[in-house]
């Protein structure tokens, strides 16, 4: 390093006296003409010398191991403004790897969720069962407009003894993305279309999007990890089972305070349904209000109807960021089998369709941790059977 420019970075620095009394470098002995400036420099980390304990000053520098030094200068406020026009390229280079690694560094994002639940049924079904369910999820950015998701799963079911305990699931891998104006999800992937009173699966599936306030959708795909090879006491398939095919046609739209969807689902292979729906949801203050219409064209069951029906009333929700925060909600269903294809519930509901009321509670008792208790009452949509289910959960997330 020549001379001056120990000196102007020292001064920079606001070098004016030697106050720093111990020596950081053997080469550079007290009374060198550069003793004072190498060591405040050392003092305020710009120059870090060699392994050896050397600082070096007879060696020639590269222009980028200069362009070091007068970055680190720039960062401790020091006024280096010709230096830094002098090495201009050698700081845009300097800078732009350093941007790139730290977008890299957070171009992978892994989070993950433990939840514990226990379900208690009684009535004409009686069983309980205790679940420790892990989910670790990976989240990676391709680029701009496109994504990675992956999700590994394990579940514990303290109940059986036989359960896979040790086996750890693949359960979504998919990319999410823009070709032109439309929106793109494809790969392994649960979809919950609306409510999920028909649908909650995994699928291998694409599904397209165009708009934005009012939006059409496709997907085509079919179902794995399902419930396989299911059956009514009469021998009917009432449920997805792996590899059966599934179509859906939807469009939804936001008119300010209320969302609303219609839609169309089609399955083939061993389970055969067509339905369609229609649904909306209304916020006013802290309360949301929400509805749904289903109808199937086929009566699988023919004492079971076509119909089936669905409304909530929410007041607040716990939120996971917001210790404190808490929900209750009340509904009714009254859903036809031959109205729904896999409907999300942790409620026990009958082959033949099931009708009831159920009422919920949420609370966030930490940052990242929520518990959540549910009731159910239902019963058959073609018998006098019935079933109450308590389902209680705890979400730890991070």
């Amino acid at each position: 390093m020549k001379k001056s420019l120990v000196l102007a970075m020292a001064m920079a620095l606001g070098v004016t006296a030697s106050a720093y009394a111990a020596n950081p470098f053997s080469d550079v002995p007290a009374g060198h003409w550069a003793y004072d400036a190498v060591n405040k420099l050392a003092a305020e980390g710009v120059v870090d010398g060699y392994p050896d304990g050397t600082y070096g000053g007879d060696k020639l520098m590269t222009r980028y191991e200069m362009a070091q030094i007068v970055a680190k200068a720039m960062a401790k406020g020091a006024n280096v403004d010709k230096l830094a026009a002098e090495f201009a390229d050698e700081l845009d280079s300097l800078g732009v790897r350093v941007a790139n690694l730290e977008k890299k560094a957070d171009n992978v994002k892994v989070t993950g969720e433990i939840r514990y639940s226990y379900r208690d049924i009684d009535g004409d079904v009686n069983s309980n069962e205790s679940v420790l369910r892990s989910r670790l999820w990976v989240n990676g950015q391709i680029n701009e407009d496109w994504s990675y998701t992956g999700m590994f799963e394990n579940e514990q079911d303290f109940g059986d003894n036989d359960s896979e305990e040790d086996d750890l699931y693949f359960q979504r891998a998919y990319v999410e993305g823009r070709v032109g104006g439309l929106d793109v999800v494809a790969g392994r992937y649960n979809e919950v279309p609306f409510s999920g009173n028909i649908l909650d699966a995994n699928l291998d599936m694409a599904k397209v999007s165009y708009g934005d306030k009012v939006k059409v959708s496709a997907l085509a795909g079919k179902a794995y990890d399902t419930a396989d090879n299911v059956f009514d006491g009469n021998g009917n398939e009432y449920t997805l089972q792996d590899d059966d095919r599934i179509y859906i046609g939807s469009i939804e739209a936001a008119l300010g305070d209320v969302d609303a969807y219609a839609a169309y689902f089609k399955t083939d292979s061993s389970l055969e349904k067509e339905i369609w729906n229609v649904g909306a949801s209304y916020g006013f203050g802290d309360f949301t209000l929400s509805a749904e219409y289903m109808r199937g064209d086929k009566e699988h069951y023919a004492n079971a109807g076509k119909d089936g029906w669905w409304a909530d009333l929410a007041w607040k929700g716990a939120e996971a960021d917001q210790p404190g925060s808490y929900g209750i909600h009340a509904g009714y269903y009254d859903q036809s089998v031959n109205a729904y294809i896999m409907p999300t519930t942790d409620a026990w509901y009958f082959d033949d369709g099931y009708k009831g009321w159920n009422v919920g509670v949420s609370y966030t008792f930490a940052k990242n941790i929520v518990g959540m208790v549910n009731y159910w009452d239902m019963e058959s949509q073609t018998t006098n059977e019935d079933a109450q289910t308590i389902f209680s959960e705890l979400y730890f997330m991070f």
